[in-house]
């Protein structure tokens, strides 16, 4: 009997997640008509309340006619439902997917629409008059890919429970939506480069007007991304326009060297008016074909600009001209080195950083991926030269725990030189602190092959271990590391400062110091760990 009962009881668990999860009859999710209702400047909207965080999702923020800016939603009655992800950009194109990054990254690509200014909001309190730290995430992929809910980590639950902040993503438009310079064909078209970074603004301007019924301080927002994400960060400190409409930065293996020059972007786009057998009188024409004629033309065009330009010795043939901001003369009227750059940000703490192995060389190359001492080795020497033994040495020297004979050669440098230098720049011309930091930790997924490869950061950032576990292992160091990370980021976007007691004192960057947290199993501070190799790899390129 009582074997009977036990096992009545453990079914009856079974059939009953919440009352054995929870211990009581409460659901996790409280949804209804009345439920999560909140006023904005355009209408009401309506959300779901799950584990006592209030969450938004596909709040429009903007609309927009093709290439043009985006303009303020038009009003609406009665309450819009706002439960689920909105449309995301139309993508370029969609490759066949690797099996194994697959179950790593878990990507949703979502739905695809040109109507995709939507915001989602995660918070901790609706409509109860506090003013908790603003955090608005930019997506990576580039200025051509990618969305709000494209990777799990993305999710921002957890996040705004643990800080108790007021966490808000966007979409926004992308490749040629977002940057074809249209602008040799009339005043209508004078703002076409840009405005996939306008309309950015546009959702920092919404959560100026609107974030502080969601819980959260509009005098205190700070906007943060990775890869893509980062850039846009970077951008958004050059952009007049967004000045006022944040107050702190966060950038995540995002490199900025300069923006597109308006020579190659206009020859771009009577390309693509050649290509679509347009002339110049007929641009219009370009609001209304089909996206997939517009974007497949569009490749085809800078590919044309790319070889001709190579050809002349004007640019590199690795340098790609393709989709990202433009130095227009208005939204973006000066390169981010100018004084005039500089200066619009200059009181805007900056937390900057990259992980230790970004795009990890020996993945794509199977005898390098678990190749011997003596495989790593040839590939050096047939690389770096007369300078191989220089270059193994230098690695050696800046991380001397490493054991793998790939971890020679899948080393960061080109996003790692973009963060010193963005960093030196801030530092030197601003008045607010900038804090480095060095994502180093190995995952153990798929025998430690990924390592800390470009993205893996994420889940520590949001504090989303669960959701992401095929990219963390989901072990207790992982869980550690990822309480001391987020909270860094918490404390940085309350107060400008990353410092807690779970890390030792994080001291603020100077091209004097090159000082960094190092994030791993244990995190510590260095000091120009990497000097020798950056100094060597930087000659070389």
């Amino acid at each position: 009997m009582k074997r009977s009962l036990l096992l009545t009881t453990i079914l009856i668990a079974g059939l009953s997640p919440a009352f054995s999860q929870t211990g009581t009859n409460e659901t996790a999710i409280v949804s209804g008509t009345s439920k999560a209702v909140v006023q904005t400047d355009c209408g009401k909207v309506r959300g779901f309340i799950h584990k006592s965080t209030f969450i938004f999702k596909g709040i429009p923020y903007a609309e927009a006619e093709r290439f043009m800016p985006p303009v303020r939603v038009k009003n609406w009655d009665g309450i819009r439902s706002s439960m689920t992800y909105g449309p995301v950009c139309p993508l370029e194109t969609m490759n066949s997917v690797n099996d194994e990054s697959e179950f790593i990254f878990h990507h949703d690509w979502g739905y695809q629409n040109e109507d995709c200014l939507r915001l989602n909001i995660w918070t901790q309190g609706i409509n109860d008059a506090k003013k908790r730290p603003v955090m608005v995430w930019l997506h990576g992929g580039g200025y051509s890919a990618g969305s709000s809910q494209e990777l799990p980590s993305y999710d921002g639950e957890n996040l705004s429970k643990k800080g108790d902040v007021v966490l808000v993503s966007i979409n926004h438009r992308l490749n040629v939506l977002g940057f074809l310079d249209l602008s040799a064909y009339g005043e209508k078209y004078h703002q076409s480069a840009n405005v996939g970074m306008m309309d950015i603004v546009a959702a920092l301007q919404w959560i100026k007007n609107n974030i502080s019924q969601f819980g959260g301080n509009p005098d205190n927002v700070t906007i943060f991304g990775q890869s893509g994400g980062g850039g846009k960060v970077i951008t958004l400190m050059n952009a007049p326009s967004a000045k006022g409409l944040f107050h702190k930065a966060i950038s995540q293996s995002g490199v900025v060297s300069n923006f597109r020059d308006p020579a190659i972007t206009k020859q771009i786009s009577a390309e693509l008016l050649t290509e679509l057998k347009l002339i110049p009188s007929q641009v219009d024409s370009l609001q209304k074909i089909p996206y997939n004629i517009l974007i497949a033309a569009s490749k085809k065009a800078i590919a044309k600009v790319q070889q001709k330009l190579a050809s002349e010795g004007k640019i590199s043939g690795s340098i790609n001209i393709g989709w990202s901001p433009v130095l227009d003369g208005s939204f973006l009227p000066y390169q981010p080195s100018d004084a005039k750059a500089t200066s619009i940000s200059k009181d805007i703490p900056l937390l900057i950083g990259s992980t230790k192995n970004e795009f990890i060389l020996s993945l794509s190359n199977p005898k390098l991926r678990h190749g011997n001492i003596a495989d790593i080795t040839s590939y050096i020497n047939n690389v770096y030269k007369d300078k191989a033994e220089a270059y193994i040495d230098a690695v050696k020297q800046a991380y001397p725990g490493d054991t793998r004979p790939s971890d020679l050669i899948d080393i960061d440098l080109r996003f790692r030189a973009g963060v010193l230098s963005e960093a030196a720049l801030k530092s030197t011309t601003g008045s607010a602190p900038v804090y480095m930091y060095l994502f180093g930790w190995q995952s153990p997924v798929m025998d430690g092959d990924y390592k800390a490869m470009h993205c893996f950061e994420l889940p520590f950032v949001f504090n989303n271990i669960s959701r992401c576990e095929e990219m963390t292992g989901g072990g207790k160091a992982a869980y550690e590391l990822a309480d001391k990370i987020s909270q860094a980021w918490i404390n940085f976007a309350r107060t400008g400062n990353p410092n807690h007691k779970g890390l030792p004192e994080w001291p603020v960057y100077s091209v004097e110091n090159g000082a960094l947290m190092y994030f791993d199993n244990k995190c510590v501070v260095k000091n120009h760990h990497d000097e020798c190799i950056m100094n060597l790899t930087t000659k070389k390129q």
